[in-house]
């Protein structure tokens, strides 16, 4: 599956953290460092310090919010998983609803099925779709809802995620018009339906009126008068728009699908006449399909994924937006939240050369965290006040020759630790070296920096000053809409935020 991947995106937003500078002293604690990267200690030479931050929540908002710092331009693509389901009982971070719309037809044009209409005679209409992962409690029902899209979406146009797209819905096609009950767990049971026998399907049977009305020839009325719907891919797009998933009761999970997956289609099952004398009729079944198409062609398949996020009387909403520094630091994906970190003390450091400077992050263990994992990276930014815009933290991450960034040694990725009470924890570890050295050195600002989990950042790129800034596109996460973490913040405590530096005096 075509994931934005490679995908370590600069998308959640580092909060502030102020500094208060704590004591100087010789190497007295353990670090996971790496022994190439701290020169031997000779009790000396080599000091250990660690600097205070300051953290601040908030939260992305609709792009053309007042702040547009704050915008978040995210948009759906088919390429990504695919989200359906509702969240209602995240004690952190709310509720949350994922809705699906999509289209799927013949993949090519005019299109028959194996006989004239009227020699036809339907079994059944099923709409199946590749089941990739469920985030959350997998064993909570969900009744989902296919709907008939009752205005165009259009293949050449991308939605952000955190808008519904403006697209209407008719009636119920499920069968009897009423929602299925699902597991999210049986999802990765095997099915046994003709022809199709597999794991991983999500299989909703629809109206058998639906699936007449697709095995019969018909004409549709356009503006250049009938054509019939099977005739070209603008006809059938007159006749059907496409279908709308939605979870339509209570649930604790969202579930994850592939729109370009083998097991993602609509199956119509059905008899027709061989033409022999005893009038037997033959089996078999036609699939409609989703026809990716790479640059939005006017005849690919249209789609889009809409994350309705509710932070009502979550710690979350109350923690946002304040101008005290937080305890607690939220981070969700997108379209989720960042938080602000303000390091005062940096720029007071005097002169000294850096071995190693990191922000840590550490992880504040919740139970709901085992339902509610964490995103798989988090990035950090920073923000450049001369150009009102975020910046690729320059000099500590650089594209190689080949237009990589080095994301891993930065340390978008966790290590599991155990907290005081021994739960395992997941701590990040940012590496601030270079960057910090030049701050030292008086040729870098201590800027803010942004924490956050995007699925794609879009920042500016300088790798050393002077050199031209230009707009990069940073892949973080494998895929946007699961994920969720509370952090420690700069506040002292049992766990803190802080940035720690390894250096030696000139």
């Amino acid at each position: 599956m075509k994931k934005r991947q490679l995908a370590l995106t600069l998308a959640s937003f580092i909060t502030g953290f102020v500094i208060i500078f704590s004591s100087c002293k010789k190497i007295n604690e353990a670090t996971e460092l790496g022994g190439g990267l701290i020169p031997p200690i000779d009790n000396i030479n080599t000091f250990d310090t660690t600097i205070d931050v300051e953290v601040y929540n908030d939260l992305f908002a609709f792009p053309g919010s007042p702040d547009p710092l704050k915008d978040d331009s995210l948009k759906s693509d088919y390429t990504d998983e695919q989200f359906v389901g509702k969240i209602d009982n995240d004690p952190l971070f709310g509720k949350t609803e994922a809705q699906m719309f999509f289209e799927l037809k013949p993949l090519s044009f005019p299109f028959t099925f194996r006989n004239k209409a009227d020699s036809l005679f339907l079994d059944s209409v099923v709409l199946v779709l590749d089941y990739v992962e469920t985030y959350g409690d997998s064993l909570v029902p969900q009744q989902l809802n296919v709907f008939e899209i009752t205005n165009e979406v259009r293949v050449d146009t991308a939605h952000f995620v955190r808008y519904d797209g403006g697209i209407l819905t008719g009636p119920s096609l499920t069968q009897f018009q009423t929602p299925v009950t699902i597991i999210p767990a049986g999802l990765d049971d095997s099915v046994q339906a003709y022809l199709d026998t597999v794991k991983g399907q999500l299989r909703i049977r629809l109206r058998d009126d639906f699936g007449e009305k697709l095995l019969n020839e018909f004409d549709t009325t356009t503006s250049t008068g009938n054509l019939n719907a099977y005739s070209s891919d603008s006809a059938f797009k007159v006749y059907f728009k496409g279908f709308a998933l939605k979870s339509t009761g209570t649930g604790n999970a969202i579930m994850g699908f592939n729109l370009q997956g083998e097991n993602t289609k609509l199956a119509v099952y059905y008899r027709y006449l061989h033409g022999k004398p005893d009038g037997d009729k033959d089996t078999t079944v036609t699939y409609f399909n989703f026809k990716p198409s790479a640059s939005y062609a006017k005849f690919g398949t249209a789609s889009h994924n809409y994350i309705k996020r509710d932070y009502s009387g979550s710690p979350l909403l109350a923690a946002q937006g304040g101008t005290t520094p937080d305890p607690f630091v939220y981070i969700q994906s997108a379209p989720g939240s960042f938080a602000t970190i303000k390091i005062p003390g940096l720029a007071g450091l005097n002169n000294r050369l850096v071995h190693r400077a990191e922000l840590i992050a550490e992880q504040v263990y919740d139970i709901s965290d085992s339902l509610f994992p964490p995103p798989t990276y988090l990035y950090l930014d920073a923000y450049d006040p001369t150009l009102s815009k975020y910046l690729i933290i320059p000099y500590d991450l650089v594209f190689d020759g080949t237009g990589t960034l080095n994301l891993p040694s930065f340390g978008i990725a966790p290590i599991n630790a155990l907290d005081g009470a021994g739960k395992v924890i997941r701590t990040w570890k940012f590496n601030l070296s270079r960057y910090v050295q030049h701050v030292v050195n008086d040729t870098e600002p201590a800027y803010d920096l942004r924490l956050f989990a995007p699925l794609l950042a879009r920042d500016q790129y300088r790798p050393f000053k002077g050199a031209t800034v230009s707009t990069q596109s940073v892949f973080v996460n494998p895929t946007f809409g699961k994920g969720r973490i509370r952090l420690a913040g700069g506040t002292p405590g049992p766990q803190r935020m802080r940035m720690r530096i390894i250096y030696s005096k000139l």
